[in-house]
């Protein structure tokens, strides 16, 4: 039967002892010189340097195509053992056989072995479960008709503690869907139509999935005028005059970034009770009110 430890094939423990010795070596080295801290990155410049230190310290050399060999490239078996020992002496150690007795193998992986298996199992059930992600599903309904809110997107901004908001839209369904590892989601949800509102929801308390969002009466009553549904255009236009701030600050956005332009409040009720087609095409993007009237307004014409 062949000595593997006598041959110097890298068996379990050669390998261990091996490398140890390697991490140390490189170590030793990047103490005194910069250079990548893995040994596969290291160009020709950085060997030569390695070699000039390692003669300046025990005397010797060793070849390029040694250093290749033996730490570029996975060996297949150890080095000769005085190489090991000029090694070892470079990082310290009188020889390889006291580097050896300094990093005891047994103690270090033979006794992890039994341990690793015992506690596999729980130890795969830890690491799913702190990988593990909490699924939140919202779908939005108007509390009008209670029907799912599906002609325009819902804003929604989640919020995160010590970190900036994120920003998502509802999808074609009315819906909004988000995984995380927090227990607890905080969230607002804002449309043009509907009142701006905080949704908070525990996992625990996340199996109705149905949020009821509240109607703007104000809100909507401007998309009726805008969508030109009425006959007498007088009353139109005294309706507006009510429902708009006297010093309202009203912004048209055009598509495209191309740019913003400002309205003033006689601006905007006129381009309102003109009956053209133009009605059919504004569409509110936000607001804000005082006093029971509309302040700030954003609209486009698409």
């Amino acid at each position: 039967m062949f000595d593997y430890k006598t041959l110097n094939y890298l068996n379990p423990e050669n390998t261990y002892y091996f490398n140890r010795l390697k991490t140390a070596v490189i170590s030793k080295f990047l103490d005194k010189h910069s250079a990548a801290s893995d040994v596969k990155d290291w160009n020709g410049e950085t060997i030569v340097l390695f070699q000039e230190d390692l003669f300046s310290e025990v005397k010797a050399k060793v070849s390029e195509k040694w250093f290749y060999t033996y730490f570029k490239n996975e060996a297949t078996k150890l080095p000769r053992v005085d190489m090991l020992n000029l090694l070892s002496s470079y990082i310290g150690f009188e020889n390889w056989q006291t580097f050896k007795n300094t990093h005891p193998f047994a103690s270090k992986h033979k006794k992890k072995v039994p341990w690793i298996i015992i506690f596999a199992p729980i130890l795969i059930v830890f690491i799913v479960t702190m990988n593990g992600k909490n699924d939140f599903q919202f779908c939005f309904v108007d509390d009008l008709n209670n029907q799912a809110i599906t002609n325009i997107p819902i804003d929604i901004k989640l919020l995160q503690e010590d970190q900036s908001p994120l920003y998502f839209k509802t999808d074609s369904l009315g819906c909004f869907r988000y995984k995380t590892k927090a227990n607890l989601i905080r969230f607002v949800v804002s449309s043009p139509y509907h009142k701006t509102d905080t949704i908070v929801r525990s996992i625990e308390a996340n199996q109705h999935h149905v949020v009821k969002l509240d109607s703007d009466d104000y809100a909507l009553i401007l998309k009726y005028y805008t969508n030109g549904n009425v006959k007498d255009w007088t009353k139109h236009k005294q309706k507006l005059q009510q429902l708009i701030h006297e010093d309202a600050q009203i912004y048209r956005l055009y598509e495209d970034n191309i740019g913003v332009e400002i309205y003033s409040k006689e601006d905007f009720v006129r381009l309102l009770t003109i009956p053209t087609k133009t009605l059919k095409t504004v569409k509110i993007l936000d607001k804000s009110y005082e006093n029971n009237q509309i302040k700030t307004l954003k609209f486009t014409v698409r």
